[in-house]
């Protein structure tokens, strides 16, 4: 296994490292609800589910809310 004859300075691993940074997400508007939104998702306004702009699902609800298990133990 290779092991380094130098050890690496400060600086030269932070140079290395400048452009790990986070980026912001791309968040944009709807042109039809005027919701912000992340870009190419899904989002839901009113119930609805939206995609690019339309309606994908009315009267749309969570899968994970619907199979909550029940707490009537006795």
């Amino acid at each position: 296994m290779a092991h380094p004859k130098r050890r690496t300075s400060s600086a030269v691993r932070d140079k290395r490292r400048s452009h790990h940074k986070l980026t912001p997400k791309a968040v944009t508007l709807c042109q039809n609800t005027g919701e912000l939104h992340l870009r190419h998702k899904a989002y839901v306004v009113d119930g609805d589910l939206y995609r690019h702009g339309k309606v994908a699902i009315k009267n749309f609800s969570k899968v994970a809310a619907a199979a909550a298990p029940d707490t009537d133990e006795e």
